[in-house]
């Protein structure tokens, strides 16, 4: 394992902070998950919620250099009508293209939110920034909307080809001033979605940007669907908020899956937004529970790697940043912080999830395919109950070499100290794990282990189990820095 002596101070730091953070295995430590850059990574499915700038809620100029060191590819941005036309019928996108090519310089992939209101056209919003108020309910604000939309089109259409349409029109708050309709939003994307497709070459459309899961959105993606919403997107996107990541989740994506199939085959889903604070006091989803910056990161990183293992195409962790005194779109500035970013809105410093985030992308990119490895756990001994049929598992293949990976999916506020368990795998064909390691996505560290060979299985004999995932992948994977 190398060791990775000439390590920038910065990565130094990290490890140390996230290690801190991180339970203690009783392994011997080989060596790190070197971190990678965003821009040396190809592909990924992992974005970084990068939303809000329409109404500054965060300086950006903070931020880009450590979204380049994340190891993510994408970034979720959102187009601010309110921020770029400030006179009628006159653009001022300089704020915009300053967060596009900035990205982009990193390796990161900007892709876009369209909306939301303009106070210009709907002098009844509360906030200049008019979020989420419709554009529907007048002609000249229809108008308005279809003028801004071709601009920012045209504008990029050599920059951003994914363009999401509206946000969380499921929720009253945000499709105002009447409450979520379904034929409302649909009439939004059908007549978005052509002026994009005219102007962006290869456009993809996603549509629903649905909060909850089906049981809060079900019955008004349905509608929309039965409107014909399937015909005019290319990905579907929603927002599980929970304290569990996995709570009821993989039962959802199938149901998901299944509803849009119905309509129409081929279109994806995206976890479009998804995150949880990192301390308490704070405002937004989530906020009611207990949270501190280790429960932050194990909680990211079991979100990220659920929608990976579940071939979700893209799932975005928001967001970059904690966002101080922020905007409530019934409320106005709120005066609390929303604390769910990697970055600490005090002095834009990382968190230990930030580091949690950099292991991850460094293993969890586009060279690491799902894969079907037979996966079994027994001898459970654990502090507190649990439930070996309960475990949390997945396995990839990465450059040759099984991945497996596995976690006790406790509720975070609840605790759960490391146990033991006994992981026995099975893999095939070119896969070979010849020289097995232990690797902790939440401290980084990686660590030796031994396998006992079985009639073709290899059964690892009290393995940690923790509440946040560990991964068993050849030395040769970790070596490589992923």
């Amino acid at each position: 394992m190398s060791l990775h002596s000439r390590r920038s101070v910065l990565q130094l730091a990290g490890a140390a902070a996230a290690a801190g953070q991180a339970p203690e295995l009783g392994l011997k430590e080989l060596g790190r998950i070197q971190p990678r850059p965003s821009a040396a990574i190809r592909s990924s499915a992992v974005s970084l919620g990068f939303e809000t700038l329409d109404r500054k809620m965060f300086d950006p100029e903070r931020t880009y250099a450590w979204v380049g060191r994340s190891g993510a590819k994408w970034a979720r941005c959102q187009t601010g009508w309110s921020r770029t036309e400030l006179v009628k019928g006159e653009y001022d996108f300089r704020w915009l293209d300053e967060v596009v090519d900035r990205l982009r310089r990193e390796g990161v992939q900007p892709w876009f939110g369209l909306g939301f209101g303009n106070k210009l056209y709907i002098p009844e919003a509360p906030h200049v920034s008019a979020v989420g108020w419709h554009p529907l309910r007048t002609a000249e604000a229809r108008e308005g909307w279809l003028r801004f939309t071709r601009a920012a089109a045209e504008r990029y259409r050599d920059r951003v080809k994914h363009w999401e349409i509206w946000n969380e029109a499921n929720l009253a708050h945000w499709w105002m001033p009447n409450g979520p309709k379904p034929a409302e939003y649909v009439e939004l994307v059908r007549i978005s979605a052509p002026e994009i497709r005219k102007r962006v070459p290869g456009a993809v459309i996603i549509g629903g940007a649905l909060s909850g899961g089906p049981s809060s959105h079900g019955e008004f993606l349905e509608q929309c669907l039965d409107l014909g919403l399937a015909d005019l997107v290319d990905k579907i996107s929603f927002h599980p908020y929970r304290p569990a990541p996995e709570a009821n989740y993989e039962r959802e994506v199938r149901y998901l899956r299944g509803l849009i199939g119905r309509y129409r085959k081929g279109v994806g889903i995206w976890q479009g937004e998804n995150g949880c604070p990192s301390e308490n006091g704070g405002s937004s989803a989530l906020s009611n529970l207990d949270w501190n910056e280790t429960r932050q990161a194990k909680w990211l990183l079991r979100r990220l790697l659920t929608d990976i293992r579940l071939g979700i195409e893209l799932t975005s962790y928001f967001h970059t940043v904690d966002m101080i005194n922020y905007f409530d779109s019934r409320t106005g500035l709120g005066g609390k912080t929303n604390f769910k970013g990697v970055l600490r809105g005090t002095d834009y410093t990382p968190k230990p999830s930030y580091f949690a985030l950099q292991s991850l992308c460094a293993l969890f990119d586009g060279e690491t395919a799902r894969a079907d490895f037979l996966m079994l756990f027994g001898g459970l001994s654990a502090p507190q109950p649990a439930e070996a049929e309960a475990i949390q598992s997945g396995s990839f293949v990465r450059r040759g070499h099984p991945v497996y990976t596995y976690w006790y999916p406790a509720v975070p506020q609840a605790g759960f100290p490391p146990g033991k368990v006994t992981v026995t795998v099975r893999h095939g064909g070119a896969a070979k794990l010849e020289r097995p390691v232990l690797a902790d996505l939440l401290s980084g560290k990686v660590f030796e282990i031994a396998a006992k060979e079985t009639n073709r299985m290899l059964v690892f004999s009290g393995l940690p189990l923790t509440d946040h995932p560990l991964v068993i992948t050849d030395r040769a994977v970790a070596d490589a820095g992923g």
